[in-house]
């Protein structure tokens, strides 16, 4: 019996004979395009410019070619692999009436020789022959990802883009100290609105002021922090005026059920629900997995060991979500799983507390999807009152 949102494998059976297929490795400059056509004898390998007309052209020349072998397409396949152009090529050939599958890399096998060779050629022969598995059936056979709309992707951007602000901001501010500390001066906070007005009483530990090329660089760099500053601020307030424009969307809905959790910011509230809960998960594994919240056993004769956290999915949901974890542990002390935690880290062992930080952040994120997206109240958790 197949699975909701099942994309392990293909559940449209494969007509070879009807079915023209086509693997893209896709470069800056250029795309190399394999095909397996029906009724040629040759497997047709074709360079191209990064035109999606000409790719077009080139996939209707070789459904005309297989007609002409006497072998009618009634269905093309296209895949390439996930990377630097994303989704748009995808979304653009379903919109010609052309399936389009994303291919994980990491999915695809290759040679475990030392020094394998490696051309496009070749990556396009791999990609071939696990996107041909795939159509047949058989699972797992490699990783397709789920084609995200347009929208979808838009709305992860401003969470995205603030993110990259706040690494900015700590980048300006770090500088700044490691140049007061270089002359000897600490004490410095660089964050505070009056910082630009203190600098000219700064004074290096001989008692003379900061050096006319530093203080050029400093004062630069606090522009820079009071323009990031103001983007993150336009962004949060942007976010929010978009909330109260339509509280009855769905994602809204969800941000504001994970928000009354204690512990739980806005932030944190966005994050979760653009990047994985407004995804349609398949159950609790898929979720971890998706997260990067599950393991690497390496398994081989009487060798036991673990490799650590596989860090195969989403970095930002990783991230915040081990964050999160060590946060309940503070704001919900009373919680089951806080109870959990403390029980499995009684005998206080080394690194033990590392990896159930791990499975406390699995167990929390499966417990914020239920309620984000069932409005499962969990058991045992402080919830702020409703606004």
């Amino acid at each position: 019996m197949s699975k909701q949102n099942d994309l392990s494998r293909c559940l449209v059976a494969l007509e070879q004979d009807a079915t023209l297929i086509a693997v893209i490795e896709m470069g800056q400059g250029s795309w190399l395009v394999a095909g397996i056509v029906p009724g040629l004898d040759r497997y047709p390998l074709k360079k191209l410019g990064p035109d999606r007309d000409a790719l077009l052209q080139l996939l209707h020349r070789w459904r005309n070619e297989a007609a002409k072998a006497g072998h009618a397409i009634d269905r093309i396949a296209v895949a390439y692999e996930a990377g630097r152009d994303g989704f748009w090529l995808a979304r653009w050939l379903r919109s010609q009436s052309i399936e389009a599958h994303v291919i994980h890399p990491s999915s695809v096998p290759v040679s475990r020789e030392h020094r394998r060779a490696k051309t496009d050629r070749l990556d396009t022969e791999l990609l071939k022959r696990a996107f041909l598995g795939w159509l047949r059936g058989e699972p797992k056979h490699c990783s397709v990802a789920a084609i995200p709309t347009l929208e979808d992707e838009d709305a992860r951007r401003p969470g995205r883009e603030r993110q990259i602000l706040i690494e900015e901001r700590t980048r300006i501010i770090n500088r700044l100290k490691a140049n007061l500390a270089r002359l000897g001066v600490r004490g410095f906070r660089p964050n505070l609105a009056r910082a630009p007005s203190q600098l000219e009483a700064l004074r290096t530990p001989e008692g003379v002021a900061i050096p006319t090329n530093t203080m050029a660089e400093m004062r630069r760099d606090l522009d820079r922090l009071r323009f990031v500053k103001q983007q993150i601020k336009e962004i949060e307030k942007t976010r929010a005026e978009r909330m109260a424009k339509a509280p009855d969307e769905q994602r809204h809905v969800a941000t504001r059920a994970l928000i009354r959790v204690v512990g739980v910011g806005v932030e944190t509230a966005d994050m979760l629900v653009e990047e994985v809960f407004s995804r349609e998960i398949r159950d609790r594994r898929a979720l971890a997995r998706y997260a990067g919240l599950t393991g690497a056993p390496d398994e081989s004769g009487q060798r036991r060991r673990e490799r650590g956290l596989a860090k195969a999915g989403n970095a930002r949901v990783r991230r915040g979500m081990i964050e999160l974890a060590w946060g309940h542990l503070t704001h919900q002390k009373g919680s089951p799983l806080s109870a959990w935690y403390r029980m499995r880290t009684a005998d206080a062992r080394r690194g033990v507390r590392k990896t159930m930080i791990v499975a406390l952040a699995r167990k929390l994120l499966i417990v914020l999807w239920r309620l984000a997206t069932t409005g499962e109240a969990p058991e045992g958790l402080q919830l702020r009152p409703a606004a």
